[in-house]
């Protein structure tokens, strides 16, 4: 990948809509005079970062340069600067790709849908970590957790749990985890001590408004039923429950968190949009195969993504071949060297992408 090459393309097209943003017809027509001033302030901001960087490499240099001419008895300081520059210069080259290659649902909340494959008990119990682990690594982005539905077991253990997560980034970090997880542990029920593997599938998707995806009300069936489970006098009494049915797509949710049918029923709509945007982006993208080669990892929940060995305290995950041995931490929500180093491939990926387009269109 040529880094200069495709910055190069982007500072002409910068000038190009420089000089769009001057011409009469667009200054007049305020659709595209916002379109434009929008991408051209875009690049401005992708160009000043790639100088930030250049600027920080010539600094390197300098101290590189120092470094070969200077006695011993500075040369701690000199490798101390070397190193916090060299940080600074990894750190803003991941910023610089994130900004050549952005994702439109980044910014976007989610919806998270974690549900216990094969192994009975034992993967609803390690539905319950993932579950955790989530919450514990929204807790140190500052994120709020709020449960849509749930169905627990006598255990503590998680046959299904949806949650939404809001805050800041919150899709750019968490969008790798679609997949399946898989668990080599000893269970609390195993008296034998032999290692068992379970399963669970994980699905994230983008929290989507109705103007983003409109779906038509002829195209639903809506029922209403009285809620079942914990919740007191009230869940029995009203049938304040709420399933809904895509009828073309099959596609069904229902929700009866909420202690009124108007709630449950909005919350209802707000998993379906999520849900059938997730359905039609997986038709699109195996429509285009060269999308999902240029992407870590397909977002197919039967595919194998990572795996939580507890007797060697290790997390693989199988996309980019990262072993961490870290394992009581990243489920304690310490995720953010996984989380950099599968957004670093993905994007690296993306930029082979973007740089065979513009070697094509010469």
């Amino acid at each position: 990948m040529d880094l200069a090459k495709i910055m190069k393309s982007f500072e002409e097209e910068h000038k190009r809509i420089e000089k769009e943003l001057t011409k009469p017809e667009i200054l007049s027509d305020s659709d595209k005079l916002s379109k434009l001033g929008k991408k051209h302030s875009e690049l401005a901001d992708t160009i000043n970062k790639y100088n930030e960087i250049k600027k920080l490499k010539m600094d390197l240099q300098e101290w590189k340069d120092l470094k070969n001419s200077s006695d011993n008895e500075e040369l701690e300081e000199i490798d101390a600067n070397i190193l916090e520059i060299e940080k600074k210069v990894e750190v803003k080259e991941i910023e610089l790709k994130v900004l050549l290659v952005p994702d439109i649902n980044d910014n976007k909340n989610i919806i998270v849908e974690i549900r216990a494959g094969t192994g009975g008990e034992e993967a609803a119990l390690f539905a319950a970590s993932l579950f955790r682990m989530y919450t514990r690594f929204a807790e140190r982005n500052n994120w709020k957790i709020d449960i849509i539905e749930e169905n627990g077991t006598g255990i503590g253990g998680f046959k299904e749990v949806i949650f939404e997560v809001k805050g800041k980034g919150v899709y750019s970090k968490m969008k790798y985890e679609s997949g399946g997880h898989r668990v080599q542990r000893v269970p609390v029920t195993e008296s034998g001590g032999r290692i068992h593997t379970s399963a669970a599938t994980v699905a994230i998707m983008p929290e989507i408004s109705d103007i983003d995806f409109v779906i038509d009300p002829k195209d639903l069936r809506i029922d209403t039923y009285r809620a079942g489970g914990a919740g007191g006098q009230h869940v029995n009494k009203t049938d304040s429950a709420v399933r809904i049915v895509h009828i073309p797509t099959n596609t069904t949710v229902a929700v009866q968190k909420e202690r009124s049918q108007h709630q449950n029923k909005a919350k209802a709509m707000e998993l379906l949009r999520a849900k059938l945007y997730d359905l039609y982006s997986d038709k699109q993208s195996n429509e285009i195969e060269e999308t999902r080669r240029t992407q870590v990892g397909s977002g197919d929940r039967s595919e194998k993504i990572r795996t939580y060995n507890y007797p060697q305290s290790r997390v693989t995950d199988h996309r980019i071949k990262f072993t961490s041995y870290r394992l009581s931490e990243i489920l304690d929500g310490d995720m953010d060297e996984i989380v950099m180093k599968l957004a670093e491939a993905d994007i690296n990926l993306k930029l082979e992408k973007l740089h065979k387009e513009l070697v094509k269109g010469e």
